[in-house]
């Protein structure tokens, strides 16, 4: 076990929770078990844990729900399903309904035959560490330390689609204006958002139309959503709409896309975000928080605006343990990964859609004319295979150190915490020496995992 950025990496759970293979790495019996040591581990000094479980639309999220399900109750507690929803509204629920934990089955942007099992602790947020650690030695031992309950002390399921629709409602009420007159498009990846994103916006009084919003169990993320925005721009220039929307399989992710089919990365959606709230008063210190893979343009931008970011290494939870230290009220990724904490305590993409539509009503311009003043620097962003991202980066490390001078360019090489993949970045105030550093970090690279 050790530490990334920050983050808690264990045998079993990654960088945002439990994720790999459903039926091969992450099974239903490892889904079983995990409810069994949360219903122990949270039921400790109480009558009974109340845990709260949402999924998205993968075809493995029922078989994981019902057996995390299952080992919940047979710890002795209760397990409220919210059924398909997304990453965000389990945290919302979670924290203002008082629940003891949440889980969410999702591999996010993964593809289909993937999954993972997401954790969080009473305040909407992922679980301590500690927690982890202690999830992990539970599964070691073979839960040997986990009585099993019986008779009146075993727990129950209960069906709780009112959460999902009180986190809708929660969506609604953020927007102070009416989207009457505004054609939206959404694409919501055929995952968690298919039916609430639409939801949403035509209760607000927007005209919508929708792409990947028909999910059947194995084309989540299929050349849609977030990490597909090509597909959102078509949808967009082809019926001439105002905006765009795009979300990843769990909706915690929103990359925008204007009038023109051009894209709003979680860069331009800080920068946008940020000047609106700082014009509002609501912007705290006049700071933000962003990562080391942000655009060093999002920095030099909202300098000239006034206002000042505190990188932080990549992740949402490193974002939000910055934003607690440094009583910031707004961060995220270029990922799309974007936190309000006046509003959640996680990444929600649908509120970062609401919140930019309050900026494009309040400023009655067009969505181009939001990032006016942004200017990015050349960027280039690959990912390599690697079965050991960790060992790799390091044996790279003076390749990289070379590479980068030699092109001048600035560089940021991780292991994913998701998938076996190393991301490499580049930037630099020529592309196609950003172009150049990456093929020859992926040469590097390539050589040793051979």
């Amino acid at each position: 076990m050790f530490r990334r950025g920050g983050a808690f990496i264990g045998k079993y759970f990654g960088t945002d929770g439990f994720r790999g293979e459903a039926g091969i790495t992450v099974t239903a019996e490892h889904a079983y078990k995990i409810g069994r040591i949360l219903g122990y581990v949270y039921g400790r000094g109480k009558d009974k844990c109340r845990a709260v479980i949402g999924k998205d639309t993968r075809l493995s999220s029922y078989m994981l729900e019902y057996a995390v399900a299952a080992g919940l109750t047979a710890s002795g507690a209760d397990a409220y399903i919210l059924h398909v929803t997304t990453t965000p509204s389990v945290s919302f629920i979670t924290r203002c309904d008082g629940f003891d934990c949440g889980i969410m089955i999702s591999a996010s942007h993964n593809p289909y035959y993937d999954n993972g099992i997401k954790l969080m602790n009473e305040n909407g947020e992922k679980t301590d560490d500690v927690i982890i650690a202690e999830i992990e030695r539970h599964l070691d031992n073979g839960l040997k330390d986990i009585p099993q309950k019986s008779g009146a002390d075993i727990g129950r399921t209960v069906d709780y689609i009112s959460g999902r629709n009180r986190y809708i409602g929660h969506l609604i009420s953020l927007s102070t204006c009416s989207y009457k007159g505004l054609r939206v498009g959404i694409d919501a990846a055929n995952g968690s958002a298919w039916q609430i994103a639409r939801s949403v916006f035509e209760a607000l009084g927007a005209k919508t139309y929708t792409v990947g919003c028909e999910p059947n169990g194995v084309n989540v993320n299929d050349g849609v959503g977030s990490t597909h925005i090509e597909t959102l721009a078509e949808l967009v220039k082809s019926n001439s709409l105002d905006i765009g929307f795009a979300f990843d399989g769990d909706a915690d992710r929103c990359i925008c896309v204007d009038e023109n089919g051009d894209v709003l990365t979680g860069d331009e959606e800080l920068y946008v975000c940020a000047r609106y709230m700082r014009a509002r008063g609501e912007l705290s210190g006049d700071k933000i928080v962003c990562t080391t893979l942000s655009n060093g343009g999002l920095i030099k931008s909202l300098s000239a605006c006034g206002i000042s970011c505190s990188v932080c290494d990549v992740g949402d939870k490193n974002v939000c343990d910055r934003m607690n230290e440094t009583g910031a009220v707004l961060g995220g990724e270029r990922s799309g990964h974007i936190v309000f904490s006046k509003y959640e305590s996680t990444g929600d993409g649908l509120v970062t859609a609401v919140m930019i539509m309050e900026t494009l009503l309040e400023n009655k311009c067009r969505a181009s004319s939001l990032t006016k003043g942004y200017k990015a620097f050349p960027q280039v962003l690959i990912n390599v295979p690697a079965a050991n991202g960790r060992k790799t980066c390091a044996d790279v490390r003076r390749d990289v150190e070379e590479i980068s001078a030699r092109f001048g360019v600035r560089t940021v090489v991780r292991p994913s915490g998701t998938e076996s993949l190393i991301r490499v970045m580049a930037e630099g105030e020529n592309y196609d020496d950003c172009l150049s550093a990456c093929g020859e970090i992926r040469a590097s690279i390539q050589n040793i995992t051979e």
